[in-house]
């Protein structure tokens, strides 16, 4: 298994550059499609998303500094396209981000590869009430296991900020599941 270090050398040399990104494609694909897909909910829409993210990634790759993990970084890009693409569609509809959200969990029941239950859509309506930083964090920390220490570098907040944000949205997201 190659290092991150040489990774990100052939990424940024034009002999090797290709072959690289070949490698960081499918090393990291699936865990940045889950990570956009729990943020923009669709199926095809989160194709998109992780194909401009990829793209944004061999665009930039020579402006990585190697001041946070090559994974922390592209998990940055993934979430600010993944709000970006958010943004975009509610400023389309001319309706809320929540409202967005809200419409693409209705339609996750018609997604083929959606494989929920009842209750993962109403954990999914949970998580769209959240405001958008909790929604990150929750995601992050309860789908995909991450450590804050990681989180704090994705999102620029520290880790302190981060847990009270995930314990707010657990008691948030449980009052929700309880009550509704």
């Amino acid at each position: 298994m190659i290092t991150e270090a040489q990774l990100v050398a052939n990424l940024k040399s034009e002999s090797t550059r290709h072959v690289a990104f070949n490698e960081l494609v499918s090393q990291y694909k699936e865990r940045l499609y889950w990570h956009i897909r729990h943020i923009v909910k669709s199926h095809d829409d989160t194709d998109d998303v992780l194909q401009n993210t990829f793209i944004k990634i061999y665009r930039n790759i020579n402006s990585f500094k190697g001041d946070s993990k090559l994974f922390s970084w592209m998990y940055r890009i993934a979430t600010n396209e993944a709000l970006t693409f958010i943004n975009k569609r509610a400023k389309q509809m001319q309706v809320s981000n929540e409202e967005v959200q809200n419409l693409a969990i209705q339609n996750m029941q018609s997604d083929v590869y959606f494989e929920g239950e009842a209750i993962q859509l109403k954990l999914q309506r949970a998580i769209a009430k959240l405001p958008e930083k909790q929604q990150l964090v929750f995601n992050m920390k309860y789908f995909q296991d991450l450590k804050y220490k990681d989180m704090s570098e994705i999102l620029e907040t520290s880790e302190g900020a981060l847990k009270a944000s995930y314990h707010i949205a657990v008691k948030k997201v449980e009052d929700y599941l309880l009550n509704d």
